[in-house]
């Protein structure tokens, strides 16, 4: 016996040496990185700490208590000290707490080996019990300190009464992109509720078949459908554009028409986000295509279909197909498409369309224009550098290269006659100086064009001379806004930095404050920076700005990592100018607060429900020269495999840099973000006032973790998240987008989860509710995201209540 007990004292002190081992090479890590931090004006912290874990590392190799007794001072200096710089906050803790928490665990184990004659296994055993227990609790405070923030009640159901300027009605159909072209994403069916919405069960699942088949397509897919219900039938498009009908009620598909649009067409992602219902006004028993269903492709054309058949149009354009791209002069595969739903108003098609991010000056233009939505002709052009050209270009000529582009969704007031184009940016997002006068008037502006005449009838910018990205993805929701004792004709417009401005959408003036406020300035174009920018006194989704402790990582080296970036970077809060020296840190990031997913409005109770993404992106403008060695190339000209996050190696030919950018400033190691979480987030708004009534994280971590394994915890996070939300009578928000994989429902009132189903896929679109047959369905799009790093899927889900027998 006492042989063993030799045997286990000799393999557990061997055990506690290699421990010390350990804790000594954390410690130089420390040293060496805090005393770099230190040195840039950082915390101190590190270095300190360091110098404790070597010297409690070489004691305990030494077989000496006492280095077991040093790690316990300093793990709890290390508690001290995370309370000292950001107080009880959950996420904040976990980089600063759990591993060395771990190691106490270790160092805990370690002692009954290193003085056998002071302590026995029962005692560490109890001590190891003790912090499991601080560590259970904690994961219990961090769920707490997630949970949704009430700040106000819900207005009541019918405080507010609004008309639909787009003269479509939601309620059994959904019959645009939108519901309507005013985009509330509002319903009125109320079968489904806060009570019962629990009960929701798959009803049928219809598969698209189509999936990425060719390594041109592989890690580009990202279907974003949100489908539209008309009468007895469903219309979406797939990821390629494969135009599809299915039964309401089963999911059996009624017919299909694939344009053929080839793989090298796919710009940064094949999506097709959905597709256009439109009747044709006093049509003739013989009227060819009476409904149709149109939609724009990936490969520039205007598709337009019979809604009863799925047969091409003969009377629009070439035989169902108009070439949107004329008159762009040379355009490269990839590099003009479109993944919008186009909008209808007056019978014109308006049209913008997606111009490939980043590649040249030269890129074609961002031309709006209007197409006839029965014959397919053309019945103008705005070229905004060049108005009078107002149809083709002459002969020889092109519509103007590079000019800002509107990719996203537009909205529609047939009353007014009006379009309203959330505008992007000037071809190089990055550098500003070779714009014309008209790009920058333009450039990241809602334009509200006449739809008679093609012209614009005011413009609203909310970024002065864009550098960063910040086009304007969402579409503008049209409302009636509450002023005195009546309403104004209203628009909503959120952006990707995070501001709501409220315009009237008849003049564009905005209905409340909208400040002019002084902001960073110099970088690599000095002169070119405003040394204003627009801030809405509104409501704005953006939180504080970054410091140091914002910070984050997996254990306190890879946050000591990221804490050294953000001492190395030029950051001076919101709007920092592009660099080229040294990295500079854009927060928000060019993916929220909100994007192309849009907000949704209750128009009875006034409340706006907005999901949005809290990140930075850690960028730097790479000189010319160097983005030559590294082979950096535009599109059709590219020496090397296309693909990555937007903006990580876009070469910006035609300027002096091309851009690197590091969309969510992930660390390359583990893959995690820098910032610390949550990532995401879902509000309540009411829209009177523009108050805060809750707010919360939105997205669970099951799916993240470091180096790309799940961590499969149902612990909300708040992630990442794509793709818009719907809200009903009942009471219900209905919300996928988030990097889990779930499809929810949330208390309108109280912001609570509901109900959860993990989908097929991951949920990049915006879900739709309709009814048939007296019953009310929840449909989504599981088609996932290359981008957002979710499964790719081709599953069309929807969900009902169980029916009565």
């Amino acid at each position: 016996m006492n042989t063993q007990s030799e045997n286990r004292n000799t393999v557990g002190l061997w055990l506690a040496r290699l421990l010390g081992l350990v804790l000594a090479l954390i410690g130089l890590v420390l040293v060496g990185g805090g005393g770099w931090l230190a040195s840039l004006g950082g915390s101190f912290y590190y270095v300190l700490a360091g110098l404790g874990l070597l010297a409690s590392g070489i004691l305990i190799m030494a077989g000496r208590a006492s280095g077991a007794w040093l790690y316990i001072l300093v793990f709890f200096a290390t508690l001290l000290w995370a309370y000292w710089e950001v107080g009880l906050h959950g996420w904040a803790l976990v980089p600063r707490v759990v591993a060395p928490t771990v190691l106490l665990v270790l160092v805990i184990a370690a002692m009954p080996p290193l003085a056998p004659w002071d302590y026995s296994w029962r005692s560490a055993f109890a001590g190891i019990a003790a912090v499991l227990v601080l560590m259970v609790g904690g994961g219990v405070y961090i769920a707490t300190v997630n949970a949704p923030k009430v700040e106000g009640p819900l207005p009541a159901a019918g405080h507010l009464a609004m008309s639909d300027p787009s003269l479509k009605e939601v309620g059994s159909d959904w019959p645009a992109y939108g519901g309507t072209y005013s985009a509330r994403r509002y319903s009125p069916l109320a079968e489904i509720t806060r009570d019962n919405v629990g009960k929701l069960k798959r009803a049928w699942v219809y598969h698209t078949g189509d999936l990425p088949d060719s390594e041109l397509a592989k890690g580009k897919y990202g279907a974003e459908t949100t489908p539209l219900k008309v009468g007895d039938t469903l219309y979406l498009c797939s990821a390629m554009n494969i135009m599809i009908a299915v039964d309401p009620e089963t999911g059996k598909e009624r017919w299909r028409y694939d344009p053929k649009v080839s793989d090298d067409w796919i710009p940064y992602t094949a999506a097709c986000r959905g597709v256009t219902y439109f009747e044709v006004p006093d049509a003739t028993p013989d009227q060819v295509c009476p409904t149709r269903v149109i939609e724009g492709t990936l490969d520039g054309r205007l598709v337009a279909v019979d809604a009863e058949t799925g047969e091409p149009c003969s009377d629009f354009g070439d035989n169902g197909s108009v070439d949107f791209k004329r008159g762009m002069g040379e355009v490269v595969p990839g590099m003009v498409s479109m993944t919008s739903a186009p909008t209808i108003v007056r019978g014109v098609i308006v049209t913008g369309h997606q111009v490939l991010d980043g590649q040249k000056r030269s890129a074609p233009s961002g031309v709006i224009q209007g197409f006839d939505a029965v014959t397919g002709e053309q019945r103008w052009a705005w070229d905004m550098t060049q108005p009078e050209i107002t149809g083709q270009p002459p002969e020889g000529e092109t519509y103007t290269r590079g000019t800002p582009n509107m990719w996203t969704t537009a909205s529609g007031d047939e009353e007014l006659g009006l379009v309203y184009l959330p505008m992007g940016n000037s071809a190089v997002d990055y550098w500003s100086g070779a714009r014309s006068d008209a790009e920058n008037e333009y450039s990241t502006s809602l334009v509200a064009i006449d739809v008679e005449t093609g012209k614009p009838a005011w413009h609203f910018q909310t970024v002065h001379k864009d550098v960063w990205d910040y086009d304007l993805g969402a579409q503008a929701t049209l409302v009636d806004f509450p002023v005195g004792e009546g309403t104004v004709p209203a628009l909503i417009l959120p952006s990707k930095q995070g501001d709501m401005y409220v315009l009237n959408r008849e003049t564009g003036e905005p209905i409340t404050g909208v400040e002019e406020r002084p902001v960073p300035t110099g970088g690599v174009e000095p002169d070119q920076r405003s040394p204003t920018q627009p801030f809405s006194l509104y409501h704005t989704l953006r939180k504080p700005e970054l410091t140091e402790a914002s910070m984050w990582g997996m254990s306190p080296i890879d946050q000591m990592v990221c804490r050294i970036q953000f001492r190395r970077s030029s950051y001076e809060g919101f709007y920092t100018a592009p660099t080229s020296d040294q990295h500079w840190i854009e927060y928000p990031g060019y993916n929220g607060g909100t994007d192309w997913g849009g907000i949704a409005v209750d128009p009875s109770r006034g409340v706006i429900v907005a999901n949005y993404n809290d990140m930075p992106n850690y960028n730097r403008l790479v000189p010319r020269a160097e983005a030559e060695r590294k082979g950096w190339a535009p599109r059709g000209q590219q020496r090397g495999a296309i693909g990555g996050a937007e903006g990580a190696g876009d070469p910006q030919a035609g300027t002096p840099y091309a851009i690197n950018v590091n969309a969510g400033w992930r660390l390359p190691f583990t893959g995690l973000l820098c910032k610390e979480p949550p990532y995401g987030g879902i509000r309540a708004i009411d829209m009177e006032t523009g108050k805060t009534l809750w707010d919360r994280p939105f997205g669970e971590a099951r799916t993240n973790g470091p180096f790309g394994i799940p961590s499969m915890l149902p612990i909300t996070i708040g992630t990442p998240n794509n793709g818009g939300s719907v809200v009903t009578a009942g009471g219900v928000i209905f919300v996928a987008a988030a990097t889990d994989n779930l499809i929810r429902a949330i208390d309108m009132e109280t912001g609570e989860t509901l109900w959860s189903d993990v989908l097929p896929a991951g949920g990049q679109a915006t879900p739709m509710t309709y009814e048939a047959n007296g019953r009310q369905y929840l449909v989504i799009m599981a088609g996932g995201h290359h981008f957002m790093e979710t499964p790719i899927g081709d599953a069309l889900v929807a969900y009902a209540l169980p029916q009565q027998q």
